[in-house]
């Protein structure tokens, strides 16, 4: 039998080789990989078996490699991040806000508080001033915690009471509560309060209990209405005889105005602590003079001008005028005071036509 020789493609040929190339690659390849996981696991075996073994022995080194390499990179680090601080600006500045942060380096100390009245002996050279600076109260809180006639009225030796904060001292009589104190020494309650070494005989409704000394801070002490008949009857004013109103109305007393004309207000509040004189605002007959009864307005004095207006003065501490007499304007009526419904010492002035409620606001000059 005769054989012939076939001739083969050389691109089969190559394409052949190649093949046979990439699978004993392959092979190659994956007999290393299996020999070195098998190198690998058996090495890892022994260095298990070691450490366990003397378990504990290699903390120390460990450590101490540890915080050397961190050190290492500190000391690389430092000089990069004090180049990127001093680029943002000068010495003091915080990168991204561009505000200097000035450090305090004095320590603060704690003082404790006072929490009550204590006493001092005057010394020679003491003034009430001097006292009142160092124990940081104001002057007339030690007028008004050791009755001082004035601020010379003390002498070496003499025992004073200094109470713990600017304000007053206030011993507690039955039925009064912390509003009622707050109203009298004219300051928000909440401030009586907060004080914190105020107590309470219940906490949750701040109920007082009569005897117990209150501190009001920032309180300050009420003036005192002196009820002096003769004087009362000394500065009655005259009757004035035939008069005529003038038809334009001056302010009845000085002060700040604490309550406009509204439609619940149907007249003007005029504040003035000092109690000074009310003036009749026109010309006119009296027509009401006293508390004639509880509607509130409490001592009062109604004037009927003659034009068809009346105009009334309330809340006054004394009256210097009787009901039938006449007034001229600018006379003197009584005084500012905080009797009726009242909350302070003011005077409350309405201006009616009728039974018609006006703005005092309107007429006055």
């Amino acid at each position: 039998m005769i054989f012939k020789r076939m001739r083969l493609n050389p691109a089969l040929v190559c394409w052949l080789e190649f093949k046979g190339f990439c699978r004993f690659l392959s092979g190659y390849f994956s007999r290393r990989t299996l020999d070195f996981i098998a190198g690998f696991e058996a090495g890892k075996d022994v260095v298990v078996d070691g450490l366990t073994a003397k378990r504990g022995r290699y903390t120390r080194p460990f450590l101490h490699t540890g915080m050397t390499g961190l050190f290492l990179v500190g000391l690389m680090l430092t000089p990069l991040l004090s180049r990127a601080v001093n680029s943002q600006g000068e010495s003091g500045e915080v990168l991204g806000t561009g505000g200097v942060i000035a450090f305090d380096t004095t320590t603060a100390v704690s003082v404790k508080p006072r929490d009550g009245v204590v006493t001092y002996i005057v010394e020679s050279g003491d003034t009430v001033s001097s006292i009142a600076k160092k124990f940081d109260v104001s002057i007339d809180t030690l007028r008004w915690q050791n009755d001082l006639a004035s601020i010379d009225a003390i002498k070496p030796g003499q025992t004073i009471e200094i109470p713990p904060v600017t304000g007053m001292v206030h011993k507690v009589k039955r039925g009064e509560t912390v509003y009622s104190v707050a109203k009298k020494y004219d300051v928000d309650p909440q401030q009586i309060i907060n004080w914190p070494f105020n107590t309470y005989s219940n906490d949750e409704t701040f109920a007082l209990a009569a005897g117990q000394v209150l501190v009001v801070p920032d309180g300050v002490k009420p003036a005192e209405v002196l009820w002096d008949p003769k004087r009362y009857v000394a500065q009655r004013t005259p009757d004035a005889g035939a008069v005529s109103a003038v038809g334009q109305f001056i302010w009845p007393v000085s002060g700040s105005i604490s309550q406009r004309y509204v439609w619940y207000h149907r007249g003007l509040d005029i504040a003035n602590k000092s109690q000074p004189p009310i003036l009749a605002a026109d010309s006119g007959r009296v027509i009401v003079a006293g508390w004639p009864d509880s509607a509130g307005y409490g001592n009062r004095v109604m004037i009927d001008h003659g034009n068809g207006l009346t105009t009334l003065y309330a809340h006054m501490s004394s009256v210097s005028v009787t009901v039938g007499q006449t007034v001229n304007r600018g006379d003197v009526i009584g005084n500012v005071g905080s009797t009726g419904r009242s909350t302070g010492p003011h005077l409350h002035f309405e201006i009616r036509r009728g039974g018609e409620f006006l703005d005092p606001l309107l007429f006055l000059k």
